[in-house]
């Protein structure tokens, strides 16, 4: 049976603890053992980026998280689902940065691939929208439920509005997952010159108290 999590927004002074959890989440995840080989470097660049990406979610879109920071939930709400280059100046362009940080090799492949899922978003999700844009728990604490409901209050006020989800993942095990939880997948295949599969995913809005958990989270913060 999943367990029952309460969830609340992450505040900024958690940033770094959630960016730890991030870190150890995506340490062997494809695109980033495929981009950063070398695994000390990969989780010292990582982690870096992970401390700018939220920074960002947490200034323009929502970001979610357990009261130990066991996973993180960072969306962009319908309408602000890129990072203009005003608002990345208004950061200190920390996530531009971070990956102008990466080795350069490295840094083209992460580009190339980040270019194509820019694409890919852009060309098939021309209406309103919540993306999800990262989602991660840590390693010791996956398999109880925390992930599925750290997407639960964004998934319910989804439905509410009428509004789809989307995302994208390199995972073929994270793709069952998700369609677990309404997603369905919209394309499928590789990075154009690069190893790394892809697949994007939708979730249409669903009738409001379908496809909700047993055990709902409880959202404060």
């Amino acid at each position: 049976m999943m367990e029952s999590h309460s969830i609340a927004r992450l505040q900024a002074a958690q940033r770094p603890e959630a960016a730890e959890v991030l870190t150890r989440a995506f340490a062997d995840d494809p695109i980033y053992t495929y981009v950063l080989p070398d695994r000390d470097i990969r989780l010292r660049a990582t982690h870096r980026m992970w401390e700018a990406l939220l920074a960002a979610a947490l200034r323009y879109g929502e970001v979610y998280t357990t009261p130990t920071r066991q996973g993180v939930a960072c969306w962009m709400a319908p309408g602000r689902t890129e990072i203009t280059l005003a608002q990345s100046a208004r950061t200190g362009f920390g996530l531009m940065r971070a990956i102008l940080a990466f080795p350069p090799a490295s840094r083209q492949r992460f580009l190339g691939i980040a270019r194509h899922t820019d694409e890919l978003r852009r060309r098939d999700m021309q209406r309103l929208f919540w993306y999800l844009w990262v989602i991660g728990v840590d390693p010791a604490c996956q398999g109880h439920g925390i992930g599925s409901q750290l997407m639960q209050p964004v998934l319910a006020r989804a439905d509410a509005q009428g509004l789809p989800c989307y995302l994208e993942t390199e995972t073929e095990d994270n793709v069952a997952f998700y369609e677990r939880r309404g997603f369905r997948v919209l394309r499928s295949g590789l990075a154009p010159g690069h190893p790394i599969h892809l697949w994007t995913m939708v979730r249409k809005p669903q009738p409001v108290g379908e496809g909700e958990p047993a055990n709902p989270p409880t959202v404060g913060g």
